[in-house]
């Protein structure tokens, strides 16, 4: 569905097993809606968790429709930050990590919601006990090792807004961080978002709609310029 260059991408979308997130986002309904919306590349992004992206890839096999790893993390200073891999054992490996690192603190399905496993067939196969938006106790600068060391990028979440950005925890997107892209939520646009931020470094932005439910689910409306869509070329996008 690429159009020459030009790919339509949503890089920040959370499934059903996000506890916020909303109880139609099973693997099958994420991947045709993004399909409907004409969308070339998606990352389903969990919060503190990739455990339903090998549904997701499985459920995109034969589709046209690239899924690209990636988990949300919340790390010990509130901020919310994107892993993305160019591998799902990568993600996974991660997943593993995070898990440790989360409290235990249990999820109350009946103020939180549901955390839900499934399969490629939408089949619920398990939950996940600890509640997924607590904050880890990996720092920012923890967690971009972690994820380095797996072979993957980090790109700080909604920096634009007030709470769960790494800009309304630190202040500011340390410089030494391995950052070259930062999300900006859809409510701003780029050049409002450049004159905002204007005092960082001229980091590359891109916009996911962090969509929660279905109809949420970006459009084709965020476009990268993209050689392929080689998995190891979007990142190199990215970096």
């Amino acid at each position: 569905m690429a159009s020459g260059n030009k790919t339509a991408v949503d890089l920040h979308i959370h499934s059903v097993l996000s506890p916020c997130g909303g109880e139609d986002m099973t693997p099958n309904n994420i991947v045709n809606m993004a399909l409907i919306k004409e969308l070339d590349y998606i990352a389903v992004t969990d919060h503190n968790t990739a455990k339903n992206l090998p549904a997701v890839v499985e459920a995109a096999k034969g589709a046209g429709l690239c899924v690209l790893p990636g988990i949300e993390v919340t790390t010990k200073e509130e901020a919310h930050v994107l892993a993305y891999f160019a591998d799902l054992s990568q993600a996974m490996a991660l997943d593993a990590l995070l898990y440790e690192h989360l409290p235990d603190i249990p999820n109350r399905v009946d103020f939180f919601g549901p955390q839900y496993i499934m399969d490629a067939e939408d089949e619920i196969v398990g939950e996940v006990d600890k509640l997924l938006i607590s904050a880890t106790d990996l720092s920012v600068d923890d967690l971009a090792w972690e994820v380095t060391a797996l072979g993957g990028i980090i790109v700080p979440a909604h920096i634009d807004r007030k709470t769960y950005s790494i800009v309304a925890s630190l202040g500011f997107v340390p410089p030494e961080l391995p950052v070259g892209t930062v999300e900006i939520s859809k409510a701003m646009d780029f050049e409002t978002a450049k004159k905002s931020f204007r005092f960082f470094k001229p980091y590359k932005m891109i916009h996911g709609s962090d969509a929660h439910q279905l109809e949420d689910i970006a459009e084709r409306e965020y476009f990268l310029e993209l050689e392929d869509l080689q998995k190891t070329t979007l990142l190199r996008h990215l970096q």
